[in-house]
């Protein structure tokens, strides 16, 4: 008799591969989180510094994250968080810099 075959569940990992990689995936979630943080804080003009330094660091530890990924998925957020790192650094260093206004 014929029966349906059971799914496997879903499951949500960056380690495609089978094998575990604790420091990429760290690298990879930071990078995303600092893409994030940058980004929205472009949306108060007053918050600059938070997204220039965010967003410079996002991008400096995005470039070295994705040098060192090991799958696809980890690459995937590197790559979102290093694009909204930059966007956040971009807007921020245009909407006053690095340092407080006097």
């Amino acid at each position: 008799m014929l029966q349906p075959s059971e799914r496997e569940r879903f499951k949500l990992t960056l380690n495609t591969d089978g094998r575990s990689h604790p420091a990429e995936n760290i690298l990879a979630v930071a990078t995303l989180a600092c893409g994030v943080v940058a980004f929205v804080a472009t949306f108060w003009t007053s918050a600059h510094m938070i997204s220039s330094w965010i967003g410079t660091l996002g991008f400096g530890v995005g470039l070295y994250s994705q040098y060192v990924s090991a799958t696809t998925p980890q690459r995937s957020l590197n790559v979102v968080g290093i694009v909204g790192s930059f966007v956040g650094a971009a807007l921020g260093i245009a909407h006053g810099g690095f340092l407080p206004h006097p």
